[in-house]
Parts: structure tokens; sequence; C-alpha cells
């Protein structure tokens, strides 16, 4: 529900995929009888072949995905991203993208470098022709989605299963599909020092203040948690600061990274400091919640301890996301009287 589903887009690429390829078969078989196209077809035959090899020049290892072992690239030069959550990843670790999804390509704390390198926007539903087209050597898609065994017609594909791995886990893995795993333990040393820097002096200003990720949506509001980015990462889990008792259960304890509750309930939830944006999952309002006098009447609203995180990017935890949320969150609790 709070992730984007891939099943649809992949499986209209796969069925204008399958069609092309019956296209092909169709016409290979017609002009087979012709015998003046044999010339023609042994050219065909001998620039398929150096294509194969070309694809080939660079060395394979096993993979083991989330969905099974994999044959893949060992040092993988053009990835296509059909997740994109794990985009980021791979713009930290300095892996060409040769194509990502819109939500990717939107988010401002990845979409300079995407643009810079030529990442083309797959929009939100690639088409197979547009896959082809980019000749990536490997295809990254979420574990579960329709269609992926033929995908791996186009390239290897390797399953993630989403939110299965904490970020800094997921980075190590990410470095070892890539060949990069010096550079994701050099990002962790990194971020890790910068944690610990920031750390004390955000803890000295918020004290025991209870800390809430609230997004209004068109059925109330979802309270997020540790592992749903929205910089609960930071919040929660590098910084230890707590959510109010019953938020701190539902969405955090539990495990589930989020609840969703109703506007009646809302106080219940609400800790000293908000961190809020609209919901970008549907059309709804947010000044439905916003312009509500329960909303305006909150402690926090009162005291001006709300603070707008950017719901086109923050949604994201990614490393170079989160090291963007990261000043940003920190400036926000500095500034807390």
């Amino acid at each position: 529900m709070l992730k984007r589903s891939n099943s649809i887009l992949l499986i209209l690429a796969l069925t204008v995929l399958l069609v092309l390829c019956a296209c092909g078969q169709s016409a290979t078989s017609n002009t087979a009888t012709e015998s003046n196209t044999s010339t023609a077809e042994q050219t065909s035959d001998s620039a398929s072949t150096a294509e194969q090899a070309t694809s080939d020049e660079g060395e394979t290892v096993t993979y083991q995905s989330d969905a099974g072992e994999v044959q893949v690239p060992k040092t993988p030069n053009r990835i296509v991203d059909l997740t994109s959550f794990t985009t980021g990843y791979f713009v930290a670790l300095d892996v060409p993208v040769v194509g990502a999804l819109s939500g990717a390509m939107g988010n401002k704390y990845i979409k300079d470098q995407l643009t810079s390198q030529g990442t083309t926007d797959l929009g939100e539903l690639p088409t197979a022709e547009q896959l082809v087209s980019l000749k990536p050597d490997l295809i990254i898609a979420y574990t579960g989605t329709e269609g992926l065994d033929q995908l791996s017609q186009i390239a290897p594909v390797v399953q993630i299963e989403y939110g299965k791995l904490n970020y800094k886990d997921l980075m190590l893995e990410l470095g070892k599909l890539t060949n990069r795993e010096d550079a994701a333990k050099a990002w962790i040393t990194n971020w890790e020092a910068q944690i610990n820097e920031l750390k004390p002096k955000v803890q000295a200003a918020v004290g025991d203040r209870t800390v809430s990720i609230l997004n209004p949506y068109a059925k109330g509001l979802y309270v997020f948690g540790h592992n749903y980015g929205r910089g609960g990462e930071i919040l929660y889990g590098e910084f230890g600061f707590k959510a109010p008792a019953k938020a701190q259960t539902e969405a955090i304890d539990s495990g589930t990274g989020f609840a969703s509750i109703s506007m009646e309930v809302l106080p219940e939830y609400t800790g000293d400091i908000i961190f809020t944006s609209p919901w970008s999952g549907d059309t709804s309002d947010a000044s439905v919640v916003y312009s509500n006098t329960l909303w305006e009447n909150l402690p926090a609203v009162k005291a001006g301890h709300v603070f707008q995180l950017d719901n086109t990017s923050d949604t994201y935890n990614d490393p170079i996301t989160l090291e963007g949320q990261l000043k940003f969150i920190s400036d926000s609790l500095l500034s807390v009287k």
C-alpha cells in the first residue's frame, strides 16, 4: 500500500515485448524460405553474435538476491532501476543508472546527479521499447512483481524485498552487488561520524520531548515510524528519540513502520515536535487536517514546533536523501526552544 507497485507497468511492458518477439519470429520464418535472403540472414546473425559477445565481455558472478541466485555482471555499468527507492543508493555508490522511474528522477536530493549522468526518465509506466533501447546490463525490481521472469530476457534481474534490510545493510548489499563494497563502507563510516557529532547537540536541544511524523491523507493521517523515510531513520534510529506511547507501540515497536489513524484520535499520537507533509499517495487536500481546530490546538502547533517535510523527496531513505534530511532535521531540532 505504501510503496509504489510496478506490477501493471511491467505487465504492459512485457506484453509489448512478447508481441515484438513474436513478430520477429514470424518475420524470420517467412523469409527463411527465400534463397535471396541467406546473405542478409548471415549478416544479421553475425551482428547478433557480435553484440552478444560485447555484452558478455565483463566477468559475471553469482549474486544471492531476495528471490534466489542470479548471474550478474561483476561490475555493472548500465543499471535500470524499476524501484525508485534504491536509485539513490546507486548514485551514492557512483554506479551508472541509465534508466529510473519518475519518482526517483524527481527526488530533489539526487535529480541533479541523475540528470548530469544522462539517466533516462522512464515515467511510471516504462515500455519494453524503452528498456530494450537502454541496453541495461542489470535490472533492479521489487520481489513479487508479476512478469519478472520475462524481464530477464533483456538483462539479469535482481529482486529486492522492500524494507527487508535497514539502509546501512542495504547499502552494503548493493555495494556487494555492484563491486563497490569499499565505497559502501566508506559512506557508512562518514555517516556515523556525522551522527556522532550531531547527536549530543540535538539531544540536548530536544531533551525528553517526544517526536511525531504525521502525513494527512484521504481517510485521516498516517503516523510514521523508524523505517519508512520522512526522517524516521534519523529521528528514531540514529538520534534515539521517542514517539508518543501509542505511536511508539503501533508504528515503531511493532516493526511495521506506520499506523493509520482517524482525526479524532490525533492528540493521542502527537508529540511535542512534529514533522509533517501532505500525503503524496492520493489527491486529498491536506488543509482538511492543517486547518482543523483539533490540529491548530495541538501544543506542538501552538509552540511553533512543526516542521514541513518535502513530500516529493523526503519519503525516500537512500543515503543521498538521508544526508539532505540530516541537515534539515538537525537544523529544525536545534531551533526548538
